[in-house]
């Protein structure tokens, strides 16, 4: 797929949020200065990207607090600051004033976020949250599974948004396991139909990649990406790992250029 000048808005399919935590990873693997996060999401708006995503985790191994000033100082288009809900979080998010908040779990021993956040199990901390920084002019959103109790759940403790876990789909697309891919996208447009249903503005994400010359069992097959970018209630999508690992081959200019056609075509081709 190549970028042929078209031009693309968000009528024609989500809002592109281009998270560039593994930009970081690459830095801190050696220390230094580059290659700089701060300077990707610059290139990054440049390429077409509608919103720059980034998650400070507590251990801070790969986004520093120094590339969320930068950040703060430097990007034009909404910046959306994903975080554990924490007191040391909030506090750095207060402070920052994101146009977005995405509350996710968090586990030091994970390599990524490995599932949805526990809104029931831990609701008046997650309600405090929503409530703290919708006072700081944040739009919050919940990062959290497509289980329609975790979506009510949502709702109730008063987040203006959603952000359904493709992880799940993500997965089965990967293992080219067709039954288990229904499965995810019937469970997920399911859990988007909902939230919509309960005023809630749904944003989808995580795992979510394009099809390329020499993946083994996935040629010709309908990307993970469009799969979800053609469903009508996904508003946004949130990519970060398939996007720069794309970048790697064809430049980051490129990369979300071919996302973003991807997200296009599907919606458009959409019954």
């Amino acid at each position: 797929m190549t970028f042929s000048g078209t031009h693309l808005t968000a009528m024609d399919a989500p809002l592109l949020g281009v998270n560039i935590d593994h930009v970081a990873t690459v830095r801190n693997a050696r220390g230094g200065r580059f290659p700089d996060p701060v300077a990707a999401a610059q290139l990054a708006v440049e390429g077409g990207a509608d919103i720059i995503t980034f998650h400070l985790r507590e251990d801070r191994r790969h986004i520093r607090d120094d590339d969320v000033v930068r950040l703060k100082a430097c990007i034009a288009v909404p910046l959306n600051f994903e975080a554990a809900i924490t007191d040391e979080m909030l506090d750095i998010i207060e402070r920052t004033a994101p146009e977005h908040v995405c509350l996710v779990p968090e586990r030091r021993q994970e390599v990524t976020t490995e599932g949805g956040l526990d809104v029931l199990g831990q609701f008046g901390r997650v309600k405090d949250a929503c409530d703290r920084l919708a006072q700081a002019g944040s739009r919050v959103s919940l990062f959290i599974g497509a289980d329609p109790a975790q979506i009510e759940a949502a709702a109730k403790a008063g987040a203006p948004c959603i952000e359904l876990h493709t992880g799940p789909l993500a997965h089965a697309w990967w293992d080219n396991d067709p039954v288990a891919l229904q499965n995810e996208l019937s469970r997920l447009q399911a859990g988007l139909q909902l939230g919509r249903s309960l005023g809630l503005r749904t944003h989808a994400g995580h795992g979510l990649a394009l099809t390329q010359p020499g993946d083994a069992g996935l040629a010709g097959q309908t990307s993970s990406a469009a799969l979800v970018a053609a469903l009508p209630e996904v508003a946004e999508l949130h990519i970060g790992h398939a996007l720069i690992g794309h970048a790697v081959f064809v430049g980051l200019r490129q990369a979300i250029a071919d996302f973003k056609s991807e997200a296009i075509r599907a919606r458009r081709s959409a019954p």
